[in-house]
């Protein structure tokens, strides 16, 4: 491995400006030796892979510039596959009662093709603590319209269930919450699907946004047509909505990048943000939950599309990078005070 200098490109560090804010934040663009075609993580590290084929560790140093280190004869890791998987599938796991969720049997039967093929799950699988198999099975109107189940406490009771998109073959998408209940696999919740075939949307993930002990699923609707940015909590059996605004979007057609988007605490409160592209990519959006209300924390503008997924460098400051569309790199961190 050998150390590789990263040389600024394009537009400046940029500062959100909003008065409530307790630190800023910061967007640069960098430009790696070749294009950056992907980011991913891989046992622990965040790994980004230019169009040439060349692969490179991303962190920072002490002093918070970009540490960018070329991996010489790396190959990735091998994804982990289960019978019956979802072809590019990717198994979710978790530390409680689901060890594994992963999607299975692959079905054409819903020709949307929002990730690039048209190939869809008709069940969610999962592996419990004890060692048992379950299954879920969808009736012929609908499929699983994902590629990771997201485990996550959705209920607040200490224990994971599962977030997957459900999609209507005539009524497009849904938010789907399972769970395992009395040794049975079984669906705990689900949001009205969109309305429309062919409409779909894209989980961010799950946190207490809003600061009031109970998580909520952030998802961005319709992230091709004006994103919908919507914050779902599970009450009584149903998941209602606690927070909502538009012009946001955390994917792009025919894509199998689902992470374009990063859960952090931008504004230094305590409770967990959001930071993912405007509805056109071309800008990053950082937002917060006040009450049931979308709290605005400031946009960033980008010399170019956001296009890949967006995954941690730093875990103390939970600075984050993403590839850009000109196969340029960004880095998202807090501003560090000067040193007097």
């Amino acid at each position: 491995m050998r150390n590789c200098l990263a040389r600024l490109v394009g537009v400046a560090t940029l500062a959100l400006g909003h008065a409530a804010m307790a630190a800023d934040w910061s967007v640069e663009a960098f430009a790696l030796p070749g294009e950056i075609a992907a980011v991913f993580e891989d046992q622990g590290r965040t790994v980004a892979r230019t169009r040439s084929g060349a692969y490179f560790q991303l962190g920072l140093n002490d002093d918070g510039t970009l540490r960018v280190t070329r991996l010489g004869s790396y190959e990735p890791a091998k994804r982990l596959r289960r019978p019956d998987m979802l072809p590019d599938g990717l198994i979710g796991t978790g530390s409680g009662t689901i060890q594994e969720a992963y999607l299975v049997s692959p079905t054409s039967r819903y020709r949307h093709g929002v990730m690039g093929d048209t190939i869809e799950a008709a069940g969610l699988r999962v592996l419990t603590r004890d060692g048992e198999t379950l299954e879920f099975r969808l009736p012929s109107d609908s499929v699983f319209e994902d590629l990771l189940p997201r485990l996550h406490d959705v209920d607040g009771d200490g224990d994971d269930e599962i977030v997957v998109v459900r999609s209507y073959l005539k009524a497009g998408a849904a938010v789907a919450v399972f769970g395992v209940r009395e040794g049975k696999l079984v669906l705990l919740a689900e949001t009205a699907p969109i309305g429309r075939a062919n409409r779909w949307l894209n989980p961010i993930g799950v946190a207490d946004f809003d600061n009031d002990g109970r998580p909520e699923i952030a998802v961005v609707k319709t992230p091709h047509i004006g994103g919908i940015l919507e914050f779902y909590e599970l009450e009584n059996g149903t998941l209602k909505t606690d927070a909502t605004g538009r012009a946001y979007s955390n994917h792009f057609i025919g894509s199998r990048n689902l992470f374009l988007s990063r859960i952090v605490d931008i504004d230094g409160d305590g409770a967990p943000d959001v930071a993912l592209p405007s509805a056109d990519r071309g800008a990053l959006r950082f937002v917060g939950v006040d009450g049931a209300k979308i709290k605005d924390l400031g946009t960033a503008g980008l010399p170019a599309r956001a296009q890949t997924n967006m995954l941690a460098i730093d875990a103390e400051t939970g600075a984050f990078a993403f590839g850009l569309a000109n196969g340029a790199l960004a880095v998202v961190q807090p501003r560090r005070a000067a040193v007097p």
